[in-house]
């Protein structure tokens, strides 16, 4: 069976209404995806194929398949690191909060973590703010290669690098202007942040979610794609910081085993805020302001990183705590909050930035 014979077969099985729609193996979701990455398919059957998933739900068998295919498609290198945190926020951005995890990086690295960051300019659904954006208002460079990235991570004064998908996948780069056609939320949404182009000996990948079912499907896909273990963040906008008002839930997996599952409240960690993230200020709400708001997290980010307290610096305690809670690297959430405060209090993980 052709490729152009193959999308035929599954739109079929795929796209035939919410109760007869069926789905597909592992191997002809990958196949699938396979042929839209080569270009063998029209932008039409594409949108349909994406869709129909969608609309259908996809199953996990699914969900790998499509996966598989992209990190067959993606450049990938081995890091000299022994452990390599890989932060994957939502590519599409944020419309409606400060994004913090940007200068998380630079932080776990003066923490003893080296670390990734990846995403693209803009995507649908949501064509918010993202740190591609963000790093270009530091000036900060950003279509390296993949050998140049590793290089960065792999360089001690530096310690960490944000990769483009424009530079480790441009297939799946390519696929941009028809996701922004299609509009809504595809399964490219849930798999992209797990690729994980880059790999130290140990490789640990740190999501966030928003719906409660994403967790276990997240842990699946992180154990397929090779991370050593995952944390999954009930995070603001999906992303890998949580709510600095209310409880939060977060889960440990290691090797796609539920390790730990806490409901951790910041008030533990010193952390009183009558606000779940920072708003975007409503004068630079909007498309034509991404430029300047840009600029106005970038200096947000800067300050917390020079010890300047606020909601930043809360954001970036929280976010840094757990991880260090999940790595096992602190006996508990508080002592390792602890560790990250004199870190940020001290200004040194800012030098991290201006090392270019």
């Amino acid at each position: 069976m052709n490729s152009k014979e193959l999308i035929h077969s599954i739109i079929q099985r795929i796209a035939t209404g919410p109760e007869m729609s069926k789905n597909i193996s592992l191997e002809e979701s990958r196949q699938g995806m396979q042929a839209i990455l080569n270009n063998e398919i029209d932008d039409v059957q594409a949108a349909i194929f994406l869709i129909a998933m969608r609309m259908k739900r996809e199953t996990m068998d699914e969900n790998i398949g499509i996966l598989m295919a992209l990190i067959e498609r993606s450049q990938s290198r081995n890091v000299s690191v022994d452990d390599l945190i890989d932060i994957g926020d939502p590519y599409s951005g944020y419309n409606r909060s400060i994004p913090v995890s940007s200068f998380l990086p630079p932080l776990l690295v003066e923490l003893g973590l080296p670390a990734v960051i990846h995403g693209l300019d803009s995507v649908s659904p949501k064509f918010g703010l993202t740190h591609r954006q963000i790093y270009q208002a530091l000036d900060l460079e950003v279509d390296l290669t993949v050998d140049k990235a590793k290089k960065r991570i792999e360089n001690q004064t530096i310690g960490w690098s944000y990769i483009d998908q424009s530079q480790y996948c441009k297939e799946l780069h390519a696929l941009v202007p028809l996701r922004n056609q299609v509009i809504k939320r595809t399964v490219l949404n849930t798999v992209e942040s797990l690729i994980g182009p880059l790999r130290g000996v140990n490789t640990h990948s740190v999501l966030g979610y928003v719906h409660k079912a994403y967790p276990p499907i997240y842990s699946k896909l992180a154990q397929k794609s090779g991370f050593k273990s995952s944390l999954v963040i009930r995070g603001i906008e999906g992303s890998v910081v949580p709510s600095l008002r209310q409880k939060g839930l977060m889960y440990s997996y290691y090797q796609n085993l539920e390790k730990k599952k806490v409901e951790i409240d910041p008030k533990e960690i010193g952390i009183q805020s009558d606000l779940r993230a920072i708003a975007i200020p409503k004068k630079l709400e909007g498309v034509n302001n991404r430029d300047i708001l840009a600029k106005h997290v970038a200096n947000l980010g800067m300050n917390a990183l020079a010890g300047e307290r606020g909601m930043f610096y809360d954001g970036l305690l929280y976010s840094a705590s757990v991880i260090l809670w999940h790595l096992e690297i602190e006996k508990s959430i508080l002592e390792a909050s602890e560790k990250v405060r004199a870190v940020l209090d001290s200004a040194v993980a800012i030098n991290r930035v201006k090392e270019n």
